[in-house]
């Protein structure tokens, strides 16, 4: 095989390592997290190349005065007025996006994902309040008091499971802080209803932000607590489900090698989102490895994922500026169902 083609492979390697992700999902039998086994040389340096890449990528975005290299929604002609539609829309996006795996959750007997089953008297109280805030965030009503309950239900999590387990979960705290601030949009009942319990426009300038941060944490999580903190968990999990592909590339890979490799491209993916650094670039980077397993795992993880394809198509059409922050705050305050005072005709 000629030098370029392995290089294109290589680097499409490392992009897709990610595919795995969330092991713990499908994976009955679980070795406890093990912190010496990430303070070792080669996790440890794997994670360092990782800290500095981001750090460089910082300091490169900088320089950019915070733009990246992908065209936003007004290259292709996006009138601020759509933008602002679109903006006014989001909201009920995300609400449907959460409530499915809430929904399918508290039915089932689980707390946020499939590896947190309840149990006892806490499977039909936990049950009951996952599947009403999943119907109140879907047609909107109360959604700020069920944001609120969604992070207590996150705190209860911490008490019944641990926090290594609501840490792979911190996505559910980013939707919680996200509704809190943002509220449910024009497009709910709470609109229709309830506007004085709408927030203020300072509070929905910040909701975006929040939701970011949630989901960057939940990849870091996961990349420690499955991958380069929990050698041992990955590799059981290879040995039940072959996605080293790396033999048939003609690449071969040892599966330790493999799994620092997933877990430092989780890692660089949710330190990005972190902080902020070419996020929509991320997100296409992202895109593809998130979805190749969606065949192997069918709708338990089309489901589960549901958030996370939210979050991430917000964040692609999503850029910082100051701008596109006012465009955002209107568009969840103005239009047919304004709630902002209306001057005298």
């Amino acid at each position: 095989m000629k030098r370029y083609p392995r290089i294109l492979i290589l680097l499409a390697f490392l992009t897709s390592t990610k595919a795995f992700a969330h092991v713990k999902w499908f994976q009955g039998e679980r070795p406890p997290l093990d912190l010496n086994a990430f303070f070792q040389p080669l996790p440890l340096l794997f994670a360092g190349a990782v800290a500095l890449v981001v750090l460089v990528l910082w300091f490169f975005q900088r320089t950019r005065a915070g733009r990246g290299f992908l065209p936003g929604a007004e290259f292709f002609n996006a009138t601020k007025d759509r933008r602002m539609g679109l903006y006014g829309f989001i909201p009920a996006i995300l609400g449907i996006h959460i409530a499915v795996p809430l929904l399918v959750a508290g039915v089932t007997g689980h707390l946020f994902s499939p590896d947190n089953e309840l149990m006892g008297a806490w499977k039909p109280i936990l049950g009951l309040l996952e599947t009403g805030i999943a119907l109140s965030l879907f047609y909107g009503g109360f959604a700020r008091v069920s944001a609120v309950l969604l992070a207590w239900l996150w705190i209860v999590g911490v008490l019944i499971f641990g926090l290594e387990a609501m840490l792979d979960n911190a996505l559910m705290l980013g939707f919680a802080g996200f509704f809190w601030l943002a509220g449910r949009g024009p497009i709910s009942v709470d609109r229709l209803l309830f506007p004085r319990l709408e927030p203020n426009a300072f509070s929905m300038s910040k909701a975006v932000s929040v939701l970011r941060i949630g989901l960057g944490f939940g990849l870091v999580a996961a990349a420690f607590s499955e991958k380069l903190a929990n050698p041992a968990l990955a590799k059981m999990f290879l040995e039940h489900y072959p996605l080293n592909f790396t033999n048939a590339l003609g690449i071969p890979i040892p599966d330790n090698i493999f799994v620092l490799c997933a877990g430092s491209v989780e890692l660089l993916v949710g330190l990005c989102l972190i902080f902020g650094v070419f996020t929509r670039e991320i997100i296409v980077i992202a895109w593809l490895p998130i979805n190749l397993t969606l065949t192997i795992f069918d709708w338990s993880e089309l489901v589960g994922h549901l958030p996370i394809y939210g979050a991430m198509a917000l964040l692609f059409v999503w850029d910082s500026s100051q701008e596109n922050l006012e465009l955002w705050v209107k568009g969840l305050r103005a239009g047919p169902l304004g709630i902002d005072p209306q001057p005298p005709t």
